[in-house]
Order: structure tokens, then C-alpha cells, then sequence
């Protein structure tokens, strides 16, 4: 962990907590981040292209218009960009059949959240039928708003996610706090103007002022989302 707030199970003065807890899915609540790449590794090969995990990093995090987009760019391959989305959709819910684990912590994290009654939503660059299926998994009772990537005009790395479900659920993003696993969703939640706890998944998520680095959820609890709000209230 980069910042100084206390571990998990450590005792904290119980102040105000956040409004809202905003949280992504792929690779923060559920390990479903190679299951993308899988997908897009066995699209582009039908296509007749061999993706390098260079182009990993870029994609990893990123709405699928982008991700798609910047494929068709690097390989030239021979696809429409609504042609290449239903493909890579297709084949993300072919391995979602299979199950999906949860990450580390995740499950007694939004069992906490539920429990205290905190306003939860579910902030996602994938698109609805993806997020649908998933929330089989996770339990859609932890959540009160879920807004998927598709449903808006901007998605990650613009606010309007972030900005968008703290509306929804009636909270300033000032007050809320976002945890994400990848630079892309860290700096659309910082851009809406949520404390941000990053929890690096695929690609790693550079240290900034403001923002908390850590290993997995299972350093973070309630009473560590408290500590986040305080040290934010505190800084001049």
C-alpha cells in the first residue's frame, strides 16, 4: 500500500464515511480481465491475426469502442467496428458461462457494504448484457445503481460514469469513494472528483497525490473507506 491509512481490522475513529461506494467490475470485483483478452486474442485469430501481449496494457480497463477501435488500427484486420464489439461481446459471454470468481475480499467487502446499509453502485465500462450476467455471480442485492458502458454517450475514461451513478444514487462524488483496478477507470473516477482506492489488476496504477494504492480488497473494509473520506477532509 502507498498512503499511510491504517489496515484493515485496525481500529479507527468512526466518523463520517462516504456518501457512496462506487465500484468497478473487471478485474476489481470479479477476475474477469483475461477473460476480455482471451476473447480478443480469439477473435483477431479467426481474423487471421496474432495479438502480442504489448497490446495488452492498452486495451486492458478501456470502453470497447476504444479497445476494439485501437485492434482494428494495429492489425488491419477486416472487420467493421460494430461487427468486431458483437464478436468480442459473443465471446466474452461464451467464458462467462463457465463462472466467474470473485476477486480476493470482494465478497465480504460488498457483504459489509450491504450490512451497513452504504449506497453502493456497480460502474462499468462493459456494456449492459455483460454486467447483467456477471451480477449473477456477484449478487445484484449489493447494488443499488449499476451503470454499464453502453448506456452512456461517454464511458471511461470520461467522468460520466462516476458522475452519473453518485447522481443516482443522490451523492456528491466528493464525498464518494471509486475503486478501480486500472489507470483508465482511476482517471475517469478521479475526473468526476471521487477518492480513489486503486487496486491494480492486469497493468499497474501509478502513485498520485490524492490517491490509494492497494494489493487487494481484502486490505479494505469500511472502517478503511472511513480513514479514506478523513485524510481527504483533512488535506488544505
Amino acid at each position: 500500500m502507498t498512503s499511510s491509512l491504517p489496515a484493515v481490522g485496525t481500529a479507527v475513529p468512526t466518523g463520517p464515511g462516504p456518501e457512496a461506494v462506487l465500484l468497478d467490475m473487471d478485474g476489481t470485483l470479479v477476475d474477469t480481465e483475461g477473460f476480455w483478452w482471451d476473447a480478443e486474442v480469439e477473435v483477431f485469430k479467426a481474423l487471421g491475426h496474432t495479438l502480442g501481449d504489448e497490446h495488452r496494457e492498452v486495451v486492458v480497463g478501456g470502453p470497447m469502442t476504444r479497445s476494439a477501435g485501437y485492434l482494428i488500427e494495429v492489425t488491419g484486420a477486416d472487420i467493421s467496428l460494430d461487427e468486431l464489439r458483437d464478436e468480442l461481446n459473443a465471446a466474452f459471454l461464451r467464458r462467462l458461462d463457465a463462472g466467474v470468481e470473485l476477486m480476493p475480499g470482494a465478497r465480504s467487502l460488498l457483504t459489509e457494504l450491504t450490512a451497513h446499509e452504504v449506497p453502493t453502485a456497480l460502474v462499468s465500462a462493459s456494456h449492459r448484457a455483460v454486467i447483467d450476467r456477471v451480477l449473477d455471480s456477484i449478487g445484484p442485492g449489493h447494488f443499488a445503481v449499476t451503470v454499464a458502458g453502453d448506456e452512456l454517450r461517454r464511458t471511461k475514461p470520461h467522468p460520466d460514469p462516476y458522475v452519473t451513478a453518485a447522481a443516482r444514487l443522490g451523492a456528491d462524488p466528493a464525498r464518494c469513494v471509486a475503486v478501480e483496478d486500472t489507470a483508465t477507470g482511476v482517471a475517469s473516477a478521479e475526473a468526476a472528483g471521487c477518492r480513489v482506492v486503486a487496486v491494480p489488476s492486469v497493468a499497474p496504477v501509478p502513485a498520485a497525490p490524492g490517491r490509494v494504492l492497494v494489493r487487494s480488497l481484502e486490505e479494505v473494509d469500511l472502517a478503511f473507506l472511513r480513514s479514506v473520506v478523513a485524510a481527504a477532509t483533512a488535506l488544505p
